[in-house]
């Protein structure tokens, strides 16, 4: 089985990378990335030597390049991890995110329908059902719930979604898709809100929380996320989507609260800054599906999870280190220094 794994130096990506090597060593895994600012290539170095794995730098929008490559390994598979993924990001361009998510979508299922795929899967996000109110509890999504996107970088993975159940209505294309709740653990980039909480409180930094932090969203371990996509490789039904998500609802303030208390750092570190533009009140998702369908539930509370990802990053300090010393500082600044 050789699967081509894209956007596997980013975060999800490179997490999938390790378990499916782990717990399938048969397997062959070719990583294609583009290496964007997202994208860590030292992410990979414990595998980058394994006789199993391959790492190209290449972007899924490269029609000619993603052809050549299909060529060359004959892949079995393809999960398209390859995504610009950070809301703020397509608020300030959104065209890059139109470009990647939706035209690279594309490029990659032409390659699968070209060159005989046995499954295209698509990683999605909640965030294409828009939001759910705070006083309502008892609503959650289902993978009947409509689509209602909130910014472009939404908008652009609901816009891949249909585009890749287009593919299978009309070409036959055998597709899944997978939409997730919130991520975090090992490898997270540090712009995004456990791991820039995390680094900040190390560093004695400001904690910068949107409004007044009461935004509400479902977390997944990455690792439990990592076993759904192989669950729905091996087992899930073509054509179908599978929301997975793990009733872990929490609101931002609590869980800045939480790695302050984990870190021993005081609360005084919390700093509010202006909310950002139609900012997502709750996600919620139903995962009843994968777990009637497939027999996925997530393994990890969360509570065990946030003390696990704090401890990665107390022991991998030069990973996230590196990351912030760079480009992503000058981004930093730029989208909090004047709030």
């Amino acid at each position: 089985m050789t699967i081509i794994v894209t956007g596997g130096a980013g975060f999800i990506g490179s997490n999938f990378i390790f378990y499916m090597l782990k717990k399938h060593p048969e397997y062959r895994i070719v990583c294609l990335d583009k290496l964007t600012y997202a994208g860590n290539l030292s992410t990979l170095k414990s595998v980058m030597k394994s006789p199993n794995f391959r790492f190209v730098k290449l972007d899924i929008c490269d029609r000619e390049g993603v052809y050549k490559l299909f060529e060359e390994e004959k892949p079995d598979m393809v999960v398209n991890f390859a995504a610009e993924s950070h809301v703020d990001r397509s608020i300030e361009n959104p065209s890059v995110f139109l470009e990647t998510n939706i035209l690279g979508t594309g490029v990659l299922m032409d390659g699968c329908r070209k060159y005989g795929i046995k499954r295209y899967h698509q990683v999605s996000t909640d965030e294409v059902y828009g939001d759910l109110p705070l006083d309502r509890p008892d609503l959650f999504f289902t993978e009947e719930t409509p689509l209602h996107t909130s910014s472009p970088y939404s908008s652009s993975k609901a816009g891949a979604d249909l585009l890749v159940l287009s593919y299978f209505r009309t070409y036959s294309l055998p597709v899944t898709i997978s939409r997730c709740s919130n991520n975090y653990g090992p490898y997270h980039f540090p712009e995004k809100l456990i791991p820039l909480m995390i680094a900040n409180c190390l560093n004695d930094k400001p904690l910068p929380v949107y409004g007044e932090g009461k935004n509400v969203r479902d977390w997944l371990y990455v690792e439990d996320h990592c076993k759904a996509i192989d669950l729905i490789l091996s087992k899930g039904k073509v054509g179908e989507v599978y929301n997975v998500g793990g009733h872990n609802e929490k609101r931002n303030i609590d869980i800045v609260k939480l790695i302050c208390k984990e870190l021993g750092k005081s609360e005084d570190l919390i700093t509010f800054v202006t909310d950002r533009k139609g900012h997502d009140m709750r996600y919620a998702i139903d995962p009843a599906k994968i777990h009637n369908e497939l027999g996925w539930l997530p393994e990890t509370k969360f509570d065990d999870g946030i003390k696990k990802t704090i401890e990665w990053y107390l022991e991998n300090r030069d990973w996230w280190e590196e990351i912030i010393s760079g480009e992503y500082q000058n981004y930093y600044e730029k989208m909090y220094g004047n709030r």
